[in-house]
């Protein structure tokens, strides 16, 4: 399909499809709603494309571009003379936004259609709340905006929500809720935030002290394995891993059964720098309290009655969405996983610890509200394992379903993690924890 599209005088006269979000996917939805003769208008919180990528920039991501890369983006890419990376390299987060992101926000037909610095704070319809859904029905959305200290109502005709989760970590403490004194001032100030750059901005906070990492995804391996990194160039760094399971099989990966060998490889290396005592691990290990210890220093203590005094301590311990501005709409999300109920059981971590879901979109991203959908990785509720890949073919579909197209979803080849199981790992083996003191 030609990139350029020609609008009609209809489409003209209706409000647009607001867009949360200028990351890869909400950047792909405008791209894919423009291929079908449909306006976006792309709403972003931060001051450029990839903002919140941008944030852990410093982290290559394990997924080659040829799994990064949107079709219906390369084609407005393409139409201004626009090179695709190699389509085997592994970019970090920073080379996603400079090559790809940014000047994606740049070609002719998008640049005009993003608003940078403009957060979303609420989203509802018509003239009346949702306790009254027969009357909202057809209604246009409203989209209130905050923009340089003003607020303002868009009309849209739909929504597509790619605002992500990366501005809601999820908390240490146990059972969901903080862990207590997580959220004090004091304490704060020791905490390194969830992808810190521990060889870039945040070495002089790490260098030659003791860090505890807290989690078991890819965002606490990537940590560690920095750590590691610096450790070689200052040996009086000492690396604290707690986990809340006992078993480390998940967080090692599927190694050389992984179809993306970069994701195997990470956890192979973690392996081994455990194995060697490089990393220290804390297992069954739950964060119950954190208090400041002057003069610089936190005391983590832990649900079974341990504790540790360390310097700084990365909460790798994965996101949430946020649904606080979607409280005026009428939503169907799993109580579990906050995904749209019918995505859920595809994803839902309890049950799967596959990389990879089933092809799928408006079937099981649809809500009560007509045309309001979640898409990325905030369709993923507190699930981890999104793939950007996963992503665009959601927007592909919503975008077809919104221009009355065929929105079936195309079969997509994503790579197996090697770790794919019904049962949690963590839990599979009765282990007795170790002790650090």
């Amino acid at each position: 399909m030609d990139a350029v599209v020609k609008y009609s005088a209809q489409a003209a006269q209706m409000p647009p499809v607001v867009v949360i979000g200028a990351g890869p996917v909400g950047l792909a939805a405008a791209a894919h709603l423009m291929e079908r003769g449909l306006e976006p208008q792309v709403v972003e919180a931060g001051g450029h494309a990839g903002a919140a990528i941008a944030s852990w920039g410093h982290i290559k991501l394990f997924s080659p571009w040829r799994f990064n890369l949107d079709a219906a983006c390369v084609r407005l890419l393409s139409a201004e003379g626009w090179s695709p990376p190699r389509p085997t390299g592994l970019p970090t987060g920073t080379e996603l936004v400079e090559e790809y992101l940014r000047p994606l926000a740049q070609t002719a037909q998008l640049k005009d259609r993003i608003r940078y610095r403009t957060r979303v704070t609420g989203i509802s319809r018509g003239d009346r709340d949702k306790t009254h859904h027969a009357a909202r029905q057809g209604a246009p959305y409203t989209v209130r905006v905050e923009a340089g200290g003003a607020t303002a109502d868009l009309r849209a005709r739909a929504v597509i929500d790619a605002s992500g989760t990366w501005a809601q970590p999820n908390p240490m403490g146990p059972a969901g809720l903080p862990a207590l004194g997580e959220q004090d001032a004091s304490v704060v100030r020791h905490l390194l935030g969830p992808l810190p750059d521990v060889l870039g901005a945040a070495r002089s906070r790490v260098t030659g002290r003791r860090i505890l990492v807290v989690g078991a995804g890819h965002s606490a391996t990537n940590t560690l394995l920095n750590l590691a990194a610096l450790k070689r160039t200052d040996s009086a760094t000492e690396i604290l891993w707690a986990v809340r399971g006992t078993n480390l099989e998940r967080s090692f990966g599927g190694g050389e059964r992984d179809e993306l060998p970069a994701r195997g490889a990470l956890g192979q290396r973690l392996r081994r720098l455990v194995a060697a005592g490089h990393i220290r691990v804390m297992t069954a290990a739950s964060v119950q309290r954190l208090q400041a210890t002057p003069p610089e220093g936190v005391t983590v203590e832990f649900t079974d009655g341990r504790s540790v005094r360390v310097s700084a301590v990365a909460a790798a311990t994965g996101f949430r969405p946020d649904l606080a501005m979607l409280r005026e709409l009428r939503l169907d999300l799993d109580p579990g996983v906050e995904a749209p109920s019918g995505l859920a059981p595809l994803i839902d971590p309890e049950f799967h610890t596959c990389g990879t879901v089933p092809a799928h979109g408006v079937e099981v991203l649809a809500h009560p509200e007509d045309g309001f959908f979640l898409a990325g990785m905030k369709s993923y509720g507190r699930a981890p394992t999104f793939l950007l890949a996963t992503g665009y073919g959601q927007v592909r579909s919503i975008a077809a379903h919104l221009a009355g197209e065929d929105a079936s979803p195309l079969e997509l080849a994503l790579p197996e993690t090697g770790v794919c199981s019904a049962l949690d790992p963590y839990e599979a083996e009765d282990q007795e924890p170790v002790r650090l003191r």
